[in-house]
């Protein structure tokens, strides 16, 4: 399965790595490397996750990548990463993929 950013999301998680690098550099490098894991686990295990608490009636579900949080959606043969927040903020309504 494919796994794949929508530009929102690719743009947070960027952000949230160039943030984190000009702090602290092996912090950035942590967490890149926790994203490629989940990215991994996402293309064999495309539902993987749960449900992302504030807004349980969406079909995206969500899996942790500390300090961020990585929401996603399984559209056709694609898991799109629709949202990076961190785990302290409070959470948008993920863009809703696949319509249009």
């Amino acid at each position: 399965m494919r796994v794949r950013f929508t530009p929102q999301a690719e743009r947070q998680y960027f952000s949230a790595l160039s943030y984190l690098r000009a702090k602290s550099p092996a912090g950035a490098a942590t967490v890149q490397q926790r994203a490629e894991t989940v990215i991994a686990q996402l293309r064999e295990h495309p539902p993987s996750g749960h449900a992302i608490p504030e807004f349980p009636d969406l079909p995206h579900r969500e899996l942790p990548v500390p300090p961020y949080r990585f929401f996603h959606r399984v559209v056709d043969d694609t898991v799109w990463i629709v949202g990076v927040w961190h785990a302290r903020q409070l959470a948008e309504r993920p863009d809703d993929v696949g319509r249009g």
